[in-house]
């Protein structure tokens, strides 16, 4: 058990990163609006994009470099191009979730402050432990969290399951009214989570390999592990929105601060008070993970793209870059409040349209000459590759649809 606890690591923090607004919000609103409808909807998404997230720590795996390693053997422009993508969303990013976190400790603890307050409470946190604990301290801690908030997540669909008297349908839907169809972007969209974070995996997969415990195979298993709790946690956050919302007239807030408050109220009103603390500490760590790797990941992955388009070691990067983005954080939280739904949109609209773009610089890379023949993808798995980007593309079409 020690041994296999060991093992896991950077499939945690993939699975810490991408729990949380798609899975608090997004598949609790799923099961409130459509029961077990659009189950179908997250398992198809997770196996489309499975590949490319498994890619991340199979290339740092196979050579001992990041996917932006790679990225630079496609060309400089493709890393530019990164850059100014994720220069474009990750101090949206990070505040948002960031505030979601806040407004889910404020209603917890009982603690009225602020949420400004309670948001640069949490950044200070997250900074702490990133900057003096680094990412050994990051690797341990997010065991627990993420172990933590599965087995929440699991005790409290179990129990809102066991309290229901409504008959359960699995009959599956697809969606054919226009607030349908947009919803249904948006919950395949940002589910599991954008794909840029197989950038992350791969950074993290490279320093877990400092410690000397990581190895191609190791690798794959432990992103499985956090790959496939992401899909059960999905589906446990379906299945509390069916048993406590479906077909009981209610609508969840578009906020999602009041959503958190919202949701934790059902629970309690519907399932009795001792489940306030549960579902609380359930949403609390699925937020505080995505808050913690968030801030970990982003300036982590634009110190290393600033390293290889300037040929240079910068000193001190990664901790550069996290004052840079708890500095953007604040001016967001202090002077951009009101516009942070345009902020999100756009980050929003990025995240899918981008999603192509990360799915084939990740299999040309993991085709390329720098991966050795043995650990390349097989043939099958290259075909699926790029048919799920096929998907990919015609759904990011099918997105800007909508929009226009």
């Amino acid at each position: 058990m020690k041994h296999f606890f060991r093992q896991l690591g950077p499939g945690l923090l993939f699975a810490g990163a991408a729990i949380g607004v798609s899975h608090l919000v997004q598949s609790t609103r799923a099961g409130a609006d459509y029961g077990f409808g659009l189950i179908w909807a997250l398992v198809l998404i997770h196996v489309i994009k499975y590949p490319f997230f498994q890619f991340g720590p199979r290339y740092a795996a196979a050579t001992g470099q990041s996917l932006l390693d790679g990225y630079k053997r496609l060309g400089k422009a493709v890393l530019i191009l990164y850059f100014c993508i994720n220069l474009l969303t990750i101090f949206t990013i990070q505040t948002a979730v960031t505030i979601v976190t806040a407004g889910i400790a404020t209603y917890i603890f009982d603690v009225n402050w602020d949420i400004t307050i309670w948001s640069l409470i949490i950044t200070a946190i997250c900074a702490v432990i990133l900057i003096i604990g680094r990412y050994n301290l990051l690797d341990r801690l997010m065991k627990f969290i993420v172990i933590t908030l599965t087995i929440s997540t699991l005790a409290a669909a179990f129990m809102a399951g066991s309290q229901t008297s409504e008959a359960v349908s699995l009959t599956q839907i697809l969606p054919k009214d226009s607030v349908g169809i947009a919803f249904l972007i948006a919950f395949m969209g940002w589910m599991p989570a954008p794909l840029d974070i197989s950038i992350w995996h791969s950074l993290w997969s490279l320093e877990k390999a400092k410690s000397g415990a990581i190895t191609p195979k190791s690798a794959v298993f432990d992103f499985n592990i956090g790959f496939l709790g992401t899909i059960i946690v999905g589906t446990c956050f379906v299945a509390l929105g069916t048993f406590i919302m479906f077909h009981s007239g209610s609508s969840f807030s578009s906020s999602g601060v009041a959503f958190a408050k919202q949701l934790i109220d059902m629970y309690t009103s519907s399932l009795g008070n001792w489940a306030f603390y549960l579902i609380g500490i359930a949403a609390l760590t699925t937020m505080f993970s995505t808050t913690l790797t968030t801030l970990d990941a982003s300036p982590r992955s634009m110190a290393k793209t600033l390293d290889l388009i300037t040929d240079k070691k910068i000193k001190h990067s990664y901790f550069i870059w996290i004052v840079i983005l708890i500095l953007g954080t604040v001016g967001i939280l202090f002077f951009l409040t009101n516009e942070m739904g345009t902020l999100v949109q756009i980050a929003t609209i990025l995240s899918f349209l981008t999603a192509p773009f990360f799915a084939i610089s990740n299999v040309l890379v993991m085709n390329s000459s720098a991966v050795p023949k043995e650990r390349r993808p097989s043939k099958l798995l290259n075909y699926f590759s790029w048919f799920a980007i096929v998907l990919l593309i015609l759904f990011s079409l099918w997105y800007l649809s909508t929009l226009f």
